[in-house]
């Protein structure tokens, strides 16, 4: 048991994005010397370099600081909602979180989603209004708006500004004395719960853990409860940011463990790593994420198929919410149907294999998991296009819908409700979080479908408001749809690869925007190529491209218009032979497949 529980507190920043976590968290690493001064730079946690250059934060990252004799644990998280997954993970690995929210923009859509994750949690909430600094800060109506959605009072919502450093010190002082300590506990056997962990080259798997019983020593034999997998503890320390060995962890720590696993399967998150050989019973782990988004990826080059897995399998390590399988295209391949938590998140996941492990990739079109309740009584679930079975089969077809709750100024409300009911959304209701003034700002609280919101949906929003609306989603329940699947046509075979599932009703539009873009981009053969939309076996949009022409008139020289008419018959049943024997051998290259897709 550890004696020193008292001088322990382990907390986490949330906010939504861009309101000044990893800001906030330099100045408490500069004030408790936690990295020397020559080695301090903006953004110090967030360690990847996309990170920096977006100025978001993607993977959550511990630290520890020691503050007036405390130890003082901070897991710096992302604010996007396509990381939400981590945040979860973060808080149950904590007792305290402090709720940022930045003085000119009050509390957004994200602020929210993660005080609610909080209270679940039941954390202590610390509430901070940041960017007091700034010449646009309004900290009065801020508080107005804290105060009433805590319940608590003004005077305990602290002022800071991560930028000068103003506040931070209270702020560290508010933690070691309204934080509360990790729980005792009597337990011999250490017990830790896996919250994050990383693949490195030298190191094989690195878990990054909350201790709960016990203690964990370097040397120790190590166990995990759900894939009973067996090891050594090669090293065991704390961050600093970077790996600081210290030989043991304590019950109500939070640390790293090198567990020496090579194979990356056998250290999930989520997972109880354990001393000794006895595999002892779980602790309360995650529940499992479930994917909204998926996409198709495939090496642009067929032979990085394996490069492919291999990076994969280390980055699902990394990033717990990635799911994957096989899959296999007739125009791209062989690759792997993932599924993401939204499109910001496979953008990342995208540019992390490029970046990391130098893959040049090709992703479809994204689309939502629809469940497909056959006349057999089969109840399915449908990722691609190429599953989707025959209509005759289908009894019916359901998608599905999310709760989304949109903040905004009261100014933009009619631009927004306008949108969302083009987008298909379900009004709900409004709540009014700030009132009596002209920047008055209200919550709209809509059902809507999934792949409403997939493509454009947010940067819409942002365009209809002047920046000033953010958004929410969370996952609500399937309901039934009227979709099909649009089967695009080349030289009157089908391209699997360029199929997709759209509402009725849209059919016709999408369908004609894809033959249109194959016409101007398809390479032309030696005979007309026909390019179909197709949905139910009925053409809804067809374009054709005109065939190359070779001159075969060009050696005449005279004689009778006869010898040129024969000529010319003569190509043109050669041109009806090449167009039989055309059916299905036309490739589509890649670079047009990647011009569709971003139409």
């Amino acid at each position: 048991m550890n004696d020193n529980l008292h001088k322990i507190r382990n907390f986490a920043i949330l906010a939504h994005i861009d309101h000044g976590k990893s800001t906030l968290a330099d100045r408490m690493l500069e004030i408790t010397n936690t990295v020397d001064k020559r080695k301090m730079k903006n953004q110090i946690l967030d360690g990847m370099d996309i990170e920096r250059e977006r100025g978001i934060t993607i993977k959550l990252q511990p630290v520890t600081m020691t503050y007036q004799g405390y130890q003082l644990n901070l897991i710096d998280t992302p604010g996007h909602i396509d990381f939400s997954y981590e945040v979860s993970r973060s808080l149950a690995a904590v007792e305290t979180a402090i709720l940022l929210v930045d003085a000119t923009q009050g509390i957004q859509a994200q602020t929210l989603a993660n005080l609610y994750l909080a209270l679940e949690q039941d954390l202590t909430i610390i509430p901070v209004v940041n960017k007091i600094d700034l010449p646009a800060a309004n900290v009065f109506k801020t508080k107005t708006e804290i105060s009433r959605l805590l319940g608590g009072a003004e005077s305990e919502i602290l002022c800071a500004s991560g930028k000068t450093g103003e506040g931070v010190e209270e702020i560290l002082g508010a933690v070691i004395t309204r934080g509360l300590p990790p729980r005792a506990s009597s337990a011999s056997v250490g017990r830790a719960l896996i919250f994050d962990s990383k693949y490195d080259e030298y190191k094989g798997v690195v878990a990054f853990i909350r201790v709960f019983d016990g203690e964990i020593k370097k040397g120790d034999p190590i166990v995990l409860s759900a894939t009973k997998a067996k090891s050594e503890a090669l090293d065991v320390g704390i961050f600093k940011p970077e790996y600081f060995s210290t030989g043991s962890l304590q019950a109500g720590s939070i640390g790293y463990v090198v567990t020496g696993f090579k194979q990356v399967g056998d250290c999930r998150v989520g997972d109880t790593l354990a001393s000794g050989r006895e595999v002892v019973p779980a602790l309360a782990g995650y529940k499992e994420v479930k994917p909204m988004v998926f996409a198709g990826v495939f090496p642009r080059e067929g032979n990085d198929w394996e490069d492919l897995r291999e990076a994969m399998e280390k980055l699902k390590l990394n990033d717990a919410a990635l799911s994957y399988e096989p899959e296999r295209s007739d125009a791209l391949g062989f690759g792997f149907r993932c599924g993401f938590l939204g499109l910001l998140h496979l953008e990342i996941f995208q540019e992390r294999l490029r970046r990391e492990y130098n893959l040049d990739l090709i992703v479809t079109v994204p689309s939502v998991a629809y469940r497909v309740l056959k006349k057999s009584g089969e109840d399915i679930i449908v990722r691609t296009p190429q599953c989707l079975p025959d209509p005759s089969e289908i009894e019916k077809i359901e998608e599905p819908w999310v709760k989304l709750d949109i903040i905004t100024p009261q100014a933009y409300l009619g631009n927004i409700m306008s949108l969302s009911r083009d987008k298909r959304g379900i009004y709900k209701n409004t709540e009014y979080i700030s009132t009596g003034s002209d920047e008055a700002r209200a919550i709209l609280h809509y059902d809507m479908p999934l792949s409403a919101i997939l493509t454009d949906f947010y940067d819409k929003i942002k365009s209809v408001s002047a920046g000033y609306a953010s958004l929410n989603y969370d996952y609500l329940d399937y309901r039934p749809t009227d979709v099909v699947k649009l089967d695009i046509m080349v030289a009157e075979e089908p391209v699997e690869s360029l199929a997709s599932i759209v509402y009725r009703d849209e059919a016709y539009r999408q369908g004609k925007e894809i033959v249109e873009i194959l016409k101007e981009t398809l390479p032309r053969q030696m005979f007309v190529l026909k390019i179909q939309a197709v949905v139910g076996g009925k053409v809804v949009a067809a374009e054709r491209l005109s065939a190359r022409r070779k001159d075969v008139t060009a050696k005449l020289y005279g004689g009778d218009v006869t010898r040129k008419r024969k000529l010319l018959e003569k190509q043109k049943k050669g041109k009806k032979k090449m167009m039989a024997a055309g059916k299905g051998s036309v490739v589509i290259p890649s670079d047009v497949f990647v011009k569709i897709l971003k139409r």
